[in-house]
């Protein structure tokens, strides 16, 4: 039976807590907040000690393994303490606010042999999973595009990132985890409405190595919530909605196996939509769940400290391609 503890409480933590509580060979131990009345809240809910001082709970309950949900300017902080103590960490994303931190705190993982996991939780959404699967065994052809949206009403809650690093993080990891190649460039254009410190829109583009074009269209003052992508490829197109947990196919009626000449002159046609049966679970429990087994198993989790690394690495060259501004007129007289 592996111990758990959460740091970390408000409305991601708390969701960890409930999830440990409810998995078979772990046992909660223990969460603490900062906040003494939402650590109060969450720990009489659970049934759980519920401590203010991180210190105390650690020394008192002394969990193996644990997830680290405070805000991302503490992420560095707590998680190297954490891991210089022995446990086994999983980070909700972004791993840490730079990548010189993020770079130590991969390097005393790998020191101390303990498993850092980042929690980029869309990988584990099951119609994710199954788009992954089905474009791996070749069913859209050579992709062309991924186009990803994922739009918000504004939360009040995020005090510390602007919306490229907090929310368009995990399209960033997805697209990289569907495509699985090396990413060439990427060229992003930042919008600040609400905020006058930090980016609540973003249009961003990335190129992968094979040629496949990666279109993110993320923010932060959509008054509903979106979160879909497409998958646009030489036998058709995949529509996944990442709330529903649905995945249709539309299928290109010609669909060649080789973009020849006689298949350019016929075109692309509609042919037939197919609905692809989901096996629904809850992303986060899958989350856990791979977390705990990489620590039982002494295993690689599916998202690494280094898969964070790349993804926080990208996401600030997105950010610095919208500060970076090149006018047209340069372009031109350019040699």
């Amino acid at each position: 039976m592996l111990k758990a503890a959460v740091i970390g409480v408000g409305s991601i933590g708390q969701n960890h807590a409930r999830v440990y509580r409810e998995m078979d060979g772990v046992n909660l131990v223990g969460i603490s907040d900062a906040n003494a009345g939402t650590a109060a809240k969450i720990g009489n809910r659970l049934n759980i000690p519920f401590y203010t001082d991180v210190t105390k709970m650690l020394e008192e309950q002394k969990p193996d393994l644990l997830s680290v949900c405070v805000p991302t300017s503490l992420h560095y902080k707590v998680g190297m303490e954490m891991l210089e103590r022995g446990l086994h960490v999983l980070m909700e994303k972004p791993i840490t606010s730079t990548l010189e931190q993020g770079e130590e705190l991969c390097a005393k993982a790998k020191e101390k042999g303990l498993v850092l996991a980042v929690g980029h939780i869309e990988r584990f959404n099951p119609a994710a999973m199954e788009l992954r699967r089905r474009m791996k065994e070749g069913m859209v052809g050579r992709v062309y595009k991924i186009h990803a949206q994922r739009l918000s009403p504004y939360p009040p809650r995020i005090q510390d990132a602007g919306v490229v690093i907090d929310l368009a993080s995990h399209d960033i990891d997805l697209i990289r985890y569907l495509m699985n190649e090396e990413v060439l460039r990427v060229y992003g254009e930042t919008i600040q409405t609400i905020n006058s410190d930090r980016e609540d829109m973003f249009s961003g583009l990335m190129r992968f190595r094979g040629g496949t074009v990666g279109v993110l269209d993320v923010n932060w003052v959509t008054p509903t919530k979106i979160r879909r992508l497409t998958v646009t490829g030489s036998r058709g197109m995949f529509d996944c909605n990442l709330l529903s947990q649905e995945l249709f196919f539309y299928e290109n009626e010609v669909a060649p196996s080789q973009w020849d000449t006689l298949s350019i002159l016929r075109g692309v046609s509609e042919g037939n939509v197919l609905g692809i049966r989901i096996q629904r679970h809850e992303p986060l429990a899958a989350e856990l769940n791979d977390f705990v087994g990489a620590v039982r198993d002494g295993r690689n989790p599916t998202v690494s400290g280094a898969d964070g690394l790349e993804t926080l690495r990208l996401a600030l060259d997105f950010v610095r391609s919208g500060k970076e501004v090149v006018l047209v007129d340069e372009v031109k007289a350019a040699p």
